[in-house]
């Protein structure tokens, strides 16, 4: 790595374990003012591991940080954000039924004498907003915005405390195109003002877009540091997971056969909703659905599963009519649902993986008292078969990478023998190892009989691995494409799907 200049942040052979884990091994990282430096690896690579030992969420175990040339050593966030790092997580922790501006000056109130001084933190709140053009009331409570919106507000809260140093987290993973555009043009002020950004993220072609320098990780140690402009997609991946993959996908053996669930003119009963919306799944069919941002994609997969209340329509397994009035009931009838928010609606954080794989299947291990002995064999299964990287059974799921966790919540879908799976979003915030995987996995489930419906917001990966691809547009099937028909290519298949997403819009 170069040492022959000033950096703004120099991080030097940082260590940090957990029980049974080394997370960090001589990790390294050399930020310059003005730039945007790219953090990439797999899933419990160490990424945010090594950040969190910078903004004193973690205490390294050894190593050295030094900003502007000055060795410093956060012993909480507060600390680090008083001293001008800020860091924007991928998940949000924001008090949800209090106002915008509360949010962004929690801890730091302005004072007008004993009160909070409103009218300044509006004022202040104001002033911050409009100069990054973020077209947010301060007044509005929090809870009642879009995640976008929200991730917004936190980036503007970064800024209010004058920065010199911000680190984003996956920040465009619950954006659109053109909130995606916005942001970029907010990086581009703060390195104009020579604030140093710290991008961490799986999407390849924004880490060569925006990038100055790229740093890439690999089980903790620190693998590569290069010049965004000498990088393409196919060398990121190959430092990332010390192998080629110029193979996207896996190769495709599974054989639809006959119906095995149709859905008729499917309406939902409170909005926003799907709408009359009709299709049929096979077995041993992947189903992709496609759509825009508000196309009511996770709505229609909640409504089936019975999440949603049903206003009207029926669904049908195996010549059947199946009510799924309740999750509960729609388990039984042979569903499983992966929710698109893994973190707040999929995983129990506190909990440990053993729970978090038995949770759904809870009456195969006894009635008043559970067999330990049959949860443990279980979660093994979902351990060894899914190849979740966890020290052991005991080890609490929120410390496992977002890849792993992902695995422990199919595994334990799995564990319920499903005829019929939904997934929303199922590779989100996961990087492309832990997606081949997880590709595999679900064309397996699809070559042993198995009906999937993938909810996904990447064309590629509905294109790669899906039989057809369902496109809804506001709350409405548009039509539906049958992958490798002739549209004149994968091009002609993404311009087809898009023309139908905008077809109600």
């Amino acid at each position: 790595m170069q040492q022959n200049q000033t950096y703004l942040l120099e991080m030097k052979d940082i260590c940090k374990e957990f029980p049974g884990v080394k997370a960090l091994d001589n990790a390294q990282l050399r930020l310059r003012a003005g730039t945007v430096h790219a953090l990439m690896g797999e899933n419990g690579a160490g990424k945010s591991t090594l950040m969190k030992c910078l903004f004193g969420i973690y205490k390294k175990d050894a190593g050295t940080i030094l900003m502007e040339g000055k060795e410093v050593n956060f012993v909480n966030p507060r600390n680090a954000l008083d001293n001008g790092v800020a860091m924007v997580h991928q998940e949000l922790n924001q008090v949800l039924r209090r106002s915008v501006m509360e949010n962004v000056w929690l801890g730091r109130f302005p004072m007008h004498g004993p009160l909070v001084d409103g009218k300044r933190m509006y004022n202040e709140t104001k002033k911050v907003f409009e100069s990054l053009n973020i077209d947010v009331d301060p007044k509005r409570i929090i809870g009642d915005l879009s995640v976008s919106q929200r991730q917004m507000v936190e980036i503007a809260k970064a800024v209010s405390y004058n920065a010199k140093i911000v680190v984003l987290d996956e920040p465009t993973s619950s954006l659109t195109e053109n909130e995606v555009e916005h942001l970029f043009k907010i990086i581009e002020q703060l390195t104009s003002r020579g604030v140093g950004i710290i991008y961490i993220s799986h999407k390849m072609d924004e880490i060569l877009r925006i990038s100055d320098d790229v740093t890439i990780m690999r089980d903790g140690q620190w693998v590569a540091t290069r010049p965004a402009k000498e990088l393409n997609t196919e060398e990121i991946i190959r430092l990332m997971v010390n192998r080629d993959m110029s193979q996207r996908f896996p190769e495709k053996n599974n054989h639809p056969g006959p119906v095995l669930m149709e859905v008729k003119n499917l309406t939902g009963k409170y909005e926003p909703t799907c709408h009359d919306v009709s299709f049929e799944l096979h077995k041993g069919e992947v189903l992709g659905v496609a759509g825009l941002v508000g196309s009511r994609r996770t709505e229609l997969l909640n409504t089936i599963f019975g999440y949603y209340t049903r206003g009207s329509g029926e669904i049908i397994v195996n010549g059947k009519p199946v009510e799924n009035k309740v999750p509960a009931e729609a388990t039984r009838n042979g569903f499983a649902l992966l929710t698109e928010e893994r973190r707040a609606t999929g995983i129990f954080p506190l909990m440990n993986i053993n729970f978090n794989s038995t949770i759904a299947n809870l009456h195969h291990y006894g009635k008043l008292l559970l067999s330990s002995g049959k949860m443990g064999k279980d979660t093994k299964w979902v351990i060894d078969s899914m190849r979740v990287k966890t020290p052991s059974q005991k080890t609490h799921i929120r410390s496992l990478s977002g890849g792993n966790q992902q695995k422990v919540i199919i595994g334990r879908w799995l564990l319920t023998e499903p005829d019929i799976l939904l997934l929303d979003e199922p590779t989100r915030g996961i990087d492309v190892g832990a997606k081949f995987e997880i590709y595999q996995l679900i064309l397996q489930l699809a070559e042993e009989g198995k009906g999937v419906i993938m909810v996904s917001s990447e064309m590629p990966e509905l294109i790669g691995i899906c039989d057809r691809i369902l496109v809804m547009s506001n709350g409405r099937m548009a039509g539906i494409v049958e992958r490798g028909k002739d549209f004149g290519g994968v091009e002609g298949e993404q311009e087809t799907i898009l023309t139908l997403a905008a077809k109600y819009v």
